[in-house]
Parts: structure tokens; sequence; C-alpha cells
């Protein structure tokens, strides 16, 4: 059955809170953060934002073909800037069982590096949360800068994987999701370590698994093997592919996995929805997952694990 898009109307002022709001930073003294030592950082998955950048125009296909497959409320659109260089964005937050997405459609250039970011990470404490990425390996891309409502900043980690950290003054309120997205990753070798090293590190978190003869079917090479690997932490699961980088469109551009307890029947609510089935489904590795295109050209896995 097609689940209904309930849409919140709010005053612009709250809008713009509510897509980008986060607690109110901590009093932790400032100094030097220690790799692996400082404080959790992280406050809830459900706080921990996709963020999906869709094609000019499109905001409003995207949001309603997302709906229409998974559920959940949207805020917005709000028209905004969320950048520290001019820039203009319809900015619309959806809350969904399957997590939660910051969505841009920009009617300027998108200034760089935005864009490159996977995802919004709520942090208890921004200036700490910055210090501590540094400490633990990572690159500070776009030093803190504020927003209308508050302070963000963008950090790498070894490998070229992007997070925007951010903190502000009115504290947001959202259900837990029904399933805690997975971060996507794709990675060499040469990489992974120190990528492993400063992200376990920075997000307090832990191995689940890792699987050095994962079946290469998931990811588009069935008759193959890959190393696979599952963390855990306060920020939410997130899965690191390790590759040679031969991979078959489309993956790789899949940033977010999204469970559900029935992939048929989710898949069958996408395309309805005007979404478009890339790949799969397949079973592989105890899950039967599919890539899926969403109106406006977010490319997400989908999967429900056996």
């Amino acid at each position: 059955m097609k689940l209904r898009l309930v849409r919140r109307v709010v005053p612009w002022v709250a809008a713009v809170a509510a897509l980008t709001a986060v607690p109110t930073a901590s009093a932790t003294p400032s100094g030097s953060a220690k790799p692996g030592r400082h404080q959790h950082f992280a406050v809830g998955p459900q706080y921990d934002t996709t963020h999906v950048y869709v094609a000019p125009g499109t905001e409003q296909a995207f949001v309603a073909s997302w709906t229409s497959t998974f559920g959940g409320t949207t805020i917005g659109p709000v028209s905004t800037q969320v950048t520290p260089a001019p820039s203009r964005t319809l900015s619309e937050l959806i809350v969904s069982p399957v997590g939660t997405l910051s969505v841009f459609d920009y009617t300027t250039p998108v200034p760089y590096p935005f864009g490159t970011e996977r995802t919004g990470w709520l942090v208890t404490d921004l200036d700490q949360a910055v210090r501590a990425a540094r400490a633990d390996g990572a690159a500070v891309t776009v030093a803190p800068f504020t927003d209308p409502i508050g302070r963000d900043a963008v950090v790498q980690f070894p490998g070229g994987v992007n997070a925007q950290l951010y903190v502000h003054t009115t504290a947001p309120s959202y259900p837990a999701p029904a399933s805690v997205p997975e971060n996507r990753l794709y990675l060499p070798p040469d990489s992974v370590g120190a990528f492993l090293d400063s992200y376990l590190a920075f997000t307090q978190g832990r191995v689940v698994s890792d699987d050095r003869r994962a079946d290469g079917a998931a990811i588009g090479l069935p008759g193959t093997t890959y190393r696979l690997i599952r963390l855990t932490s306060g920020f939410g699961a997130t899965t690191v592919a390790v590759t040679d980088g031969h991979l078959p469109h489309p993956f790789g551009l899949e940033t977010t996995g999204y469970g559900v307890p029935d992939l048929g029947a989710t898949l069958e609510r996408a395309k309805a929805a005007g979404a478009t089935v890339l790949s799969g489904p397949v079973r592989a590795g105890g899950r039967e997952s599919a890539v899926v295109r969403f109106p406006g050209g977010y490319v997400a896995e989908v999967h429900t694990d056996r």
C-alpha cells in the first residue's frame, strides 16, 4: 500500500532551525584532544543526516517519491544559505523510518567543497569535535563557519571521506528510526588502514565484523570476493567495501544503505513513485539488496537482512 506524505507547515525561522538544529554546545573546557581518548560527540543516529543534493528543480519530486516509498514527515522547503560563501538552496528535512535526510536543491552554483560531504553529524560541541578530528588524523576541509542559526565545519577522514559537523542552539526532537541507515564507503586497500584508525578514534566506534571473503555478488561482481567491514558507533552504522575499484555501475554511487522489512514491497512502492531500480535484487551474505535511483538523481542501496 502506498504510504502517504505528511508535510508540516512551520514558520520560516523554525523551519531553518530544524533543518540544522542541534543541542546547545556543551560547556566542556577547551583543550587538546587525544586520539581515541576524547569525549563522545555523537547525539543519536536520528540526528545524523544523509546529505542529498538533487538536480535543480527536482526537490519536490524527490521528497514525494521518498516519502511514498518509506513514509515519514518533512520540514520545509526553506530558501536559505548554508555555506560560508554566497549561495542559495531550497533545503528540506525528511524524518523517515529508515533515516533522516537533508535535501538540497540549489538555485545557485554549489560552492566547493559542498556536495562532497556524505553526511551531517550532530555533535555536542563543535570546537571540541574539530580539535578531536584533527588529533585523530582527519583534515578540516571547511573551517568552522557561522550559518543563520549556528556553526558548522567539514572534516575529511583518510581515504577522502567527508562529513559535516554542526551544532546549533535549538534542540530538535526526532523519533529513533525503525532501522539505522548505513554509511556505505568504498575504499582501496592502500587507505583503509589509515581510515579505520582515524574514523574509529573520532567516532569512538568499534568493528562489528571484518569479512575478507565477502560475496562479490552484493556489489555487482558475482563469482568474486572482497573485504567487507562493518562498523558501529554513536553516529550509526558504517560499511566499508575494500576493493580494487573495478566496480560496475551503479556501485560506489550509493552513499547510504537503508534497511526495510520487505524489499520486494519497498521496490514496488519505489517504482510506483518514480524511482528506478538500477541493480538487483540480489541475495548475498545473508542479505537481499538492490540499488535504486530516486527522482533528482539520488542513488541508495535498499536491503532486507535474512
